[in-house]
């Protein structure tokens, strides 16, 4: 089935300009925005266009290595590495048409850099972007924890990314070109919908480079369903979009709200963006220690590790259903056919 019905409606943007004397105003922009929408956009964030710019370049030199090359870091149970046409969302059943590569801090990557021969700078440039897009992570952890009635440093220290078991990661994105000639092919999905499990996500697009959209209206966490009224967020330089992650969710004891999204096939040549696009997603994920219970205690206290293997275990449940799903539909297929 299709989704075919859209809303005009535009995401709050939120500036971090003198934050330090505003960040009472900001906190509760922020929150306000993650009751609704669940998605927001910052801007004089500290991170110039330029900086973000070069760190596409490098991600871009990155994916124009020879598969063979990139398959020396292939994508693993660290949760770094580089995979292509392998993510599978359970509300598609199909593979995303893309390529990705997810970089950690710390001893997690040891082994997962391509050496400087190969592809020289680029372990420097990209843990310096990270670093920064941390420090911005930091501001809004601040915030939301003010807004929860936590303490200033709550979440800034379970997201310490000095420690050994951070699971904090940049993913950049490589979503392939599609022929605006020929009919897109049947099965395409180049993002299909899903909610991110992190805790907050901030998401780098490239001006230009069209495809994300938004579905609010989840309730819970634990929750699949979604409804199928879906908004444009069209990429703008100098703004981060954020959204965020079940794990907030769940802290927060469902006051905020996790955003289904997903990047649009291109199906029109009039309206669609069918070029290569390229995006990077900084996943704040917490320390596989931290204890996770929100204010109001509505879910039992889990750690890190165990967050993320429930989600795993979510995801892979739907999945399952998603692929008994199509296969029912195909024998129904063939039955009609015989007949």
């Amino acid at each position: 089935m299709v989704d075919t019905k859209y809303s005009d409606r535009s995401i709050p943007k939120i500036s971090l300009h003198d934050f330090e004397s505003r960040i009472d105003e900001i906190t509760s922009q922020l929150v306000a925005a993650a009751e609704t929408d669940g998605f927001f956009a910052i801007v004089n964030h500290g991170i110039p266009v330029e900086e973000v710019e070069a760190q596409f370049d490098a991600a871009e030199r990155f994916f124009s290595l020879p598969d063979d090359v990139k398959a020396t870091v292939p994508f693993s149970h660290k949760n770094t590495g580089w995979e292509k046409k392998a993510q599978i969302r359970p509300s598609t059943g199909v593979a995303d048409q893309k390529e990705s590569y997810q970089m950690q801090f710390g001893e997690l990557m040891d082994g997962m850099w391509l050496s400087e021969d190969t592809i020289p700078g680029f372990k420097e440039q990209s843990l310096g972007f990270m670093r920064k897009v941390q420090k911005v992570s930091e501001k809004l952890m601040v915030c939301f924890a003010r807004g929860l009635g936590f303490p200033d440093d709550y979440f800034i220290k379970v997201h310490d990314i000095a420690r050994p078991n951070i699971q904090t990661v940049l993913r950049a994105l490589h979503y392939f070109a599609v022929d605006p000639t020929v009919p897109t092919p049947d099965g395409y999905c180049r993002a299909g919908a899903h909610a991110d499990w992190d805790f907050l996500t901030l998401l780098f697009q490239r001006p230009g480079q069209s495809g994300l959209e938004i579905c609010p209206g989840r309730e819970a966490f634990t929750a699949f369903g979604l409804g199928d009224t879906w908004t444009k967020v069209e990429p703008a330089a100098g703004e981060i979009v954020c959204n965020i992650g079940d794990l907030l969710m769940s802290w927060s004891d469902d006051r905020f709200k996790s955003t289904f999204h997903r990047v649009k096939t291109p199906t029109n040549p009039e309206v669609d963006y069918y070029g290569p696009r390229y995006s990077m997603a900084y996943f704040n994920q917490p320390n596989t220690d931290c204890q996770i219970q929100g204010p109001l205690k509505k879910y039992p206290v889990v750690t890190g590790t165990q967050f993320t293997q429930a989600a795993m275990k979510r995801n892979f449940a739907a999945l399952e259903a998603k692929k008994a799903a199509n296969k029912l539909e195909e024998m129904k297929g063939s039955v009609a056919q015989a007949v």
